[in-house]
């Protein structure tokens, strides 16, 4: 299992943002791409997804930009990781409106999916922002 180089791209810039300002300040996609390394174009595609998924706001025109939508503490790795893959959902039989496997109906790990799908994403909702923006002197 492997997270897309997007969705890895994107906790990269949900730290970044929160350790330049969090949610005090505006930044622009252009500060972020600097500060990253990430291309401009990449970023600017994660800040509408993250927006749509309501973990920034953002702002047109003079003074405009975008912030954290709520505290870095109160944003999780399992919400970023959702904003841009969609719903964490390790195997077919877990994602309840997909019906594609060819065993399903005779299949006797499918009630075990659940619970292991719950483990993945119970551990990765356990990290918030805020821990992995901090600085790693913080965390030792």
């Amino acid at each position: 299992m492997r997270l897309s180089s997007l969705a890895d791209y994107a906790v990269v810039m949900m730290s970044a943002a929160a350790r330049h300002c969090g949610a005090t300040c505006r930044l622009n996609a252009t500060t972020l791409a600097e500060e990253t390394g990430l291309p401009l174009p990449t970023v600017q595609k994660l800040v509408s997804k993250l927006s749509s998924a309501g973990l920034l706001e953002s702002a047109r025109g003079t003074g405009g930009g975008f912030r954290l939508a709520r505290p870095a503490a109160a944003i999780t790795l399992a919400d970023i990781v959702e904003a841009v893959e969609g719903p964490i959902a390790l195997t077919a039989c877990v994602d309840g409106g997909k019906h594609d496997c060819c065993v399903e109906e005779t299949c006797r790990v499918k009630p075990h999916w659940n619970v292991v799908n719950g483990a993945v994403k119970g551990a990765l909702a356990g990290v918030s922002l805020a821990s992995l923006s901090a600085n790693v002197s913080e965390i030792a």
